[in-house]
């Protein structure tokens, strides 16, 4: 049976490489009875394989059943399996068979097979090996002739490091890997189930197919498909029956794809936009621009602020009700105290002061730009009582870049 003909007979969709791959593969492998494991994304569509191998198998007459390994509690799951003796545990009333057992001359498919605990993995690794198993409270060996094939979307190797998986068993399983790739690895099909999807949810509800435009067809096509071919079933069926615009464009498709990726998405523009609307881009561009302007006028005000210091030193300083207080190491300023709370704040003027050194001594000023920029920034908000939007106005910058100074310079008030 060619690739074509088993895409129809099990209602697979697509063209991508990737995907026939791992069809032919399992192809391939279906008339032996070697162990098969199954890996990818969850959504991806893992169950479809083990139905293609055990019907193309040699035990396509027998029973085939799927079992999902994490949805049965730890407690329990090796008598789901392996079956019970009567009396073995509380509530074990009667004996029972297990899937291994059930399941003779068939195919058993382990759905989720990293959630399986330790002690079970030893178990099944003796059925691969030897075909033999006993039940739980049992001390008498059976035998089956059972076909496994396992599936997980657990990174195996990480799984196998972190001893959550026995590494034996997952070579045993593995003899022949098929990897089911995700969507974002077959853009090609993305288009394709949409289409079908579209035509499926038409005739379940009895309305018209819904029709992509080029705009929406590229907005899928590119989106990452986090949960794959569930997740895109189910964005079709949530359009097929909230829209009446039977026409889905770009933005409105964009509705019904999940906000923490729609950065993943190419934008969308309309000819006539406004100035507010940027693109990341040119959002960056406006910020870079905005923080080296800020950064100049600072430079601006602290140089121009160094020459009236200069000036200033030569004047003689005036008394004044104020007290002294080091700033840094190498000045010190007059900072005025205001006896009244309520009297409006007259501008500080700052003098420094030379301190005392021996004769023919000289006091080095700091040319730091940063101590400068400190030194200017507290005395703004010295000078508006803490107001940082009336500071920032002051110094002619962004409160957004004296909010960054203040915490960068490490400045308290």
């Amino acid at each position: 049976m060619d690739i074509q003909t088993i895409k129809q007979r099990f209602g697979i969709i697509g063209n991508s490489p990737l995907l026939e791959r791992a069809i032919d593969v399992a192809r391939q492998v279906a008339p032996t009875d070697i162990s098969v494991l199954i890996t990818g994304e969850s959504g991806t569509g893992k169950e479809f394989f083990p139905k293609i191998i055990h019907n193309l198998s040699a035990r396509k007459h027998g029973p085939y059943i799927a079992v999902n390994c994490g949805a049965i509690p730890e407690g329990t799951i090796d008598s789901e399996l392996f079956g019970h003796e009567k009396g073995s545990f509380t509530g074990a009333h009667d004996a029972r068979k297990g899937y291994f057992e059930v399941v003779e001359g068939g195919t058993i498919f382990l759905d989720e097979v990293a959630e399986m605990p330790l002690s079970t993995q030893a178990r099944l690794l003796r059925v691969l090996e030897t075909g033999e198993f006993i039940r739980v409270g049992s001390s008498k060996v059976l035998k089956t002739n059972v076909r496994v094939i396992a599936a997980t979307n657990v990174n195996m190797p990480e799984a196998i490091s972190e001893n959550r998986f026995r590494q034996d068993l997952y070579y045993r399983l593995s003899t022949v890997p098929i990897y089911v790739p995700p969507l974002r690895e077959r853009k090609e099909d993305i288009h394709l189930l949409f289409r079908k999807f579209a035509a499926d949810f038409a005739e379940k509800y009895r309305m018209p197919p819904i029709q992509l435009t080029d705009e929406a067809v590229k907005l899928i096509t590119q989106y990452e498909w986090n949960g794959n071919i569930r997740q895109l079933k189910n964005v079709t069926e949530q359009i097929s029956i909230i829209e009446q615009n039977r026409l889905i464009s770009g933005q409105v498709i964009l509705k019904y794809l999940p906000q923490e990726h729609i950065s993943r998405v190419p934008a969308l523009f309309q000819s006539g936009r406004s100035k507010e609307d940027f693109s990341e881009r040119d959002l960056l561009y406006k910020v870079l621009f905005d923080m080296r302007r800020d950064i100049n006028d600072l430079k601006n005000i602290v140089f121009g602020l160094k020459h009236e210091e200069e000036v200033q030193a030569a004047e003689p300083i005036p008394a004044s009700n104020s007290r002294l207080i080091n700033i840094n190491k190498s000045d010190t300023y007059d900072v005025p105290i205001f006896e009244d709370e309520n009297a409006e704040p007259e501008e500080i003027e700052y003098q420094p002061v030379l301190s005392e050194t021996s004769p023919g001594e000289t006091t080095e000023e700091s040319l730091s730009i940063q101590q400068k920029e400190a030194d200017l920034i507290r005395r703004a908000l010295r000078k508006h009582l803490g107001n940082r939007r009336m500071a920032a106005e002051e110094l002619e910058i962004s409160e957004r870049t004296l909010y960054r100074k203040i915490k960068e310079y490490h400045i308290n008030l």
